[in-house]
């Protein structure tokens, strides 16, 4: 009986470091601010059959409508309410979405901006998603109901209400962020007004959260309004599961705050990782996919079981938000891949693929506008993800998540999970090489000239295809083929110019 009971405290603790997707599913995709009938379809036609375990999705609460400049991504971090109606859905359509997607196994995580409100200065009236009353001035927001004596603005100490110093954790958690109206998280009301809107999600089937702003939070308080929360919805989930939370917590080392401070409440997103992996992969600072060899934990990067992990997202992919000119991203689309790949074949984290939307980068006059754009829309109504006939998708929707070298990257990975980390090899220069136990195998070209080495993959002897050039259809390649001899070893070629310089093959990619 003893054994029982402590067989399930630990079960319960660790609940929240597991996003529950289903077994041999093992990354989530971002599909940033896209319908919920979009992806209530993509989760159908195209992250179920292709091994995606869930999807990260826009906040879905009541938000402000910011016309100035025209309806910015931004917007949605600014709520007015709880009620579930965005320019993503109404609550009926996020409803058919969390339902359809669960019922091919993939789990939806939601943003929950549970921070603050709108910004100080958005002044009052019915200029909301959903059409409900707010004043920004007196702090009140009906449809909740918040009231001034919901707000922190008595325990900020600064002049302005607002941080204005990074080297100050009582400022940083207590004041506001860029004007954004900071909840008082240390009360119970608000608490449990929060923990009511995460329990209806949870209701709904959601299977867990992202945490926005966590590091403006005290761990504490996140953690009072987790307790509150129940358990997850038994149609999809076992009895007794919790919900999947990862924090926001931006923690490049240089401010008083620890991503380690969090980690009682669930997962923490690592921005080391993706700084640090750009920098490699451009080359900056010296820097080579040599040193690669001891990736995670010695790079000072937090435990793996604590890591939320990628490439880009889809604050830093505008240059802010924490990584800065480093960060990779679609726009540098053949280093991106090979970041994504590296990402997806080593065994470090939980990983997260990211999926955008292109935007103006310049103005005619030349002036930079990246940082604010909205998705695609008519006047303000988001557009439709459409698909092209080679599965790419239109409407300025770039979806790096179903790029084949992307797709078949997340395939790897659950093909490979839980197999170690093995057959390390580099040049000492930009190629390298490293396997998954004998599940898979890749290798990497990132120098100014050409590779050609015969490696040990520890993988059965057999004719291989490469996924990264190509897939393998009807019991042939489409891309390159890779003969691994019965000693494991086989020879690989990769040139310098070559369009994606890198090569990536396992045990369902024999012939």
């Amino acid at each position: 009986m003893k054994t029982l009971l402590l067989l399930s405290a630990i079960g319960f603790c660790w609940a929240q470091y597991s996003p529950h997707t289903e077994a041999g599913r093992t990354s989530m995709v971002h599909l940033f601010e896209w319908r919920w009938v979009d992806i209530a379809l993509e989760c159908e036609r195209y992250l179920a059959p292709n091994g995606y375990g869930g999807v990260q999705v826009s906040p879905p609460n009541e938000n402000i409508v910011v016309t100035s400049p025209f309806r910015p991504w931004w917007e949605r971090y600014q709520p007015i309410s709880y009620k579930l109606c965005t320019r993503s859905g109404n609550e009926d359509e996020f409803k058919d979405m969390v339902t359809r997607c669960n019922n091919v196994g993939v789990r939806i995580y939601v943003d929950a901006v549970i921070n603050h409100m709108c910004g100080s200065g958005a002044g009052s009236g019915t200029s909301s998603t959903c059409g409900s009353y707010f004043n920004a001035e007196n702090r009140e927001f009906p449809e909740v109901p918040y009231s001034a004596w919901d707000f922190n603005d008595g325990k900020c100490k600064t002049g302005s209400g607002g941080i204005e110093s990074y080297n100050d954790a009582y400022q940083v958690k207590d004041c506001r962020l860029v004007s954004l109206l900071d909840l008082a998280l240390e009360k119970e009301y608000v608490r449990s007004k929060i923990a009511e809107y995460m329990n209806r999600l949870i209701g709904i089937g959601v299977a867990g959260f992202r945490l926005d702003a966590a590091k403006h939070m005290w761990p504490g308080d996140i953690k009072a309004i987790l307790d509150k929360l129940n358990n997850l919805n038994t149609n999809w989930f076992p009895e007794g599961s919790k919900p999947f939370i990862y924090q926001e917590v931006i923690d490049l080392g240089s401010e008083p705050f620890k991503s380690n401070e969090y980690f009682g409440n669930g997962r923490v997103t690592e921005f080391k990782y993706g700084t640090k992996l750009g920098t490699v992969i451009r080359k900056w600072s010296g820097e080579k996919m040599a040193y690669l060899k001891n990736w995670g934990e010695p790079w000072s990067f937090v435990p793996s079981d604590r890591a939320l992990v990628f490439v880009d997202n889809h604050d830093n992919q505008r240059g802010h938000g924490a990584g800065g000119a480093s960060i990779l991203t679609f726009w540098d689309a053949r280093l991106y891949k090979m970041a994504v790949g590296f990402m997806l074949a080593h065994p470090y984290g939980f990983t997260r693929v990211m999926s955008s939307y292109r935007w103006p980068r310049y103005f005619e006059d030349g002036s930079d506008i990246n940082d604010w754009v909205g998705p695609p829309n008519d006047n303000g109504v988001i557009k439709e993800v459409t698909i092209n006939p080679d599965t790419t998708c239109g409407n300025d929707w770039v979806c790096e998540h179903r790029w084949r070298q992307i797709r078949n990257m997340v395939i790897f990975r659950n093909v490979v999970d839980g197999q170690d980390f093995t057959n390390w090899w580099d040049n000492g220069s930009n190629q390298v090489a490293f396997g998954r136990g004998n599940r898979g195998f890749i290798v990497f070209n990132n120098d100014d000239w050409s590779l050609s080495s015969t490696l040990q993959t520890g993988l059965p002897g057999g004719t291989y295809c490469d996924v990264i050039s190509g897939d393998k259809i009807n019991g042939s390649c489409t891309g390159i083929k890779i003969y691994v001899g019965n000693d494991g070893y086989a020879y690989f070629s990769i040139s310098n110019s070559a369009e994606d310089p890198f090569i990536a093959i396992h045990a369902d990619s024999k012939l």
